[in-house]
């Protein structure tokens, strides 16, 4: 806004009167806000994570209010930060300058802040709830099975058919082993079998031959062919 601009380019030339920090309640620090809420447990993210613009889009609706509320003050204070503010001056300016255009007071901004501070952290219940619930980690009732959990469950159906796979693979490698094995035996007993034989019948062979040839010499030289 444009107001909001002139704000910031003024601010380094505007004081805060003591009168009007008299009359109007002091605004907490950063520090001592920080401080303050330090014991309290902050939401686990991943600090390399980008935020999708549909998450961010669902923040920002979040933070939607009706411009006289903290994220409205917030806005101003990034307005003038970016003009160089900082510290306790950029605060109280930024709540001076807020204050002046619709009433708010510190006591209002602050109970708007913890508003939207418990919006933001039921919607994240929620969202967790959710999440748990997708990968299988509750069961809501009523709920279809999300996508997540449908493939989880075809994940683990595939393990198990790929391990019985595995399993039968296993017996019959086995197997093929064993048979493996038998085939061998046998074709180095048929193989010895088929030597032994062959040897057998050239000895008798080459056995039968000899008696002949010298059968038909002896033989007929003697006349007893006819």
């Amino acid at each position: 806004m444009a107001i909001f601009d002139n704000i910031a380019k003024a601010a380094k030339d505007f004081f805060v009167e003591e009168d009007d920090a008299a009359t109007k309640p002091a605004v907490t620090p950063p520090a001592q806000l920080a401080s303050a809420s330090s014991s309290q447990p902050l939401p686990s993210f991943s600090a390399g994570a980008q935020p999708e613009q549909r998450h961010l889009d669902h923040i920002a609706g979040l933070l939607t209010g009706d411009g006289k509320d903290f994220a409205a003050y917030m806005k101003m204070v990034k307005s003038m930060a970016a003009a160089g503010m900082s510290g306790p001056l950029l605060y109280q300016t930024a709540f001076n300058a807020f204050a002046a255009i619709n009433g708010a007071t510190v006591l209002g901004l602050l109970a708007s802040a913890a508003t939207f501070e418990t919006a933001l952290q039921s919607d994240r219940n929620k969202v967790l709830e959710r999440h748990r619930e997708k990968i299988g980690e509750t069961k809501g009732s009523n709920i279809a099975p999300s996508v997540l959990l449908n493939l989880t469950g075809q994940e683990q159906k595939l393990a198990l058919e790929i391990a019985d796979l595995t399993r039968q693979l296993q017996e019959k490698q086995q197997q093929l082993t064993e048979t493996q094995q038998q085939l061998t035996e046998e074709r180095q007993k048929t193989q010895s079998a088929l030597a032994s034989y062959e040897a057998a019948n050239a000895s008798a062979l080459s056995e039968l031959q000899t008696h002949r040839k010298a059968a038909e010499t002896f033989l007929a030289g003697s006349g007893a062919v006819k």
